[in-house]
């Protein structure tokens, strides 16, 4: 069974458990650029807790189909990302390994949110060393083929994980805070856990 998804920025643990639990993958890559998703924001975790990051986009009110949507740069939002990245990682065990991979990502500043959040998938995937079969879609489709798991705008914000039976938190030691936060961006496991992270979201997959 396949699934179809939208591709968002550096994605959730949610997000990762979906690839995992389908391991084929449409992404849509014909829909119309949606506000207050995921498709340009994450969630990391910083010694004042929970921050929000956002990649402010040009927006003219219209739909934009999501590979025309540009990025504005006319905010230091790289310089706020990465800032906010180094402060919640920059002492987490597995920095210095992985740190540079993102930064450079940032720094290459593309046009395009779609193509931002492409080499930051792609960059996630093989520092997880998992390899689901990722296919884009050459046109949009209301509805998705019969069998298919439509995730379309499933995992989002203002919705609870809970209810999508893609992920199950397993706890792993971050680097603030007393208590568990679940279905961070998954910078966050890769930070904290390294080799470890792929094996944390394995099992934090739902399987029914």
């Amino acid at each position: 069974m396949s699934a179809r998804i939208e591709l968002q920025y550096l994605p959730s643990l949610e997000y990762f458990a979906c690839l995992l639990k389908y391991g084929e993958v449409d992404i849509e890559a014909h829909e119309h650029f949606l506000k207050q998703t995921y498709r340009n924001r994450c969630h990391i975790l910083t010694a004042n807790g929970v921050d929000t990051l956002i990649v402010p986009v040009v927006h003219s009110g219209i739909k934009i189909p999501i590979k025309e949507v540009k990025i504005d740069y006319s905010q230091a939002w790289v310089k706020r990302h990465w800032g906010a990245i180094v402060a919640a990682y920059g002492k987490a065990p597995y920095f210095e390994y992985f740190g540079t991979d993102f930064e450079r990502i940032f720094q290459k500043k593309p046009l395009f949110l779609f193509d931002l959040n492409w080499e930051l998938l792609t960059i996630c995937l093989k520092l997880l060393r998992i390899r689901p079969t990722i296919r884009l879609t050459e046109t949009y489709l209301p509805e998705v083929e019969s069998g298919q798991y439509d995730g379309l705008s499933v995992i989002h914000p203002k919705k609870e994980y809970r209810h999508n039976n893609l992920y199950n938190p397993v706890v792993y030691h971050q680097n603030f805070g007393n208590e568990f936060v679940p279905n961070l961006s998954v910078i966050d496991l890769l930070m904290c856990q390294g080799a470890e992270a792929t094996n944390i979201l394995k099992r934090s997959v739902i399987v029914y």
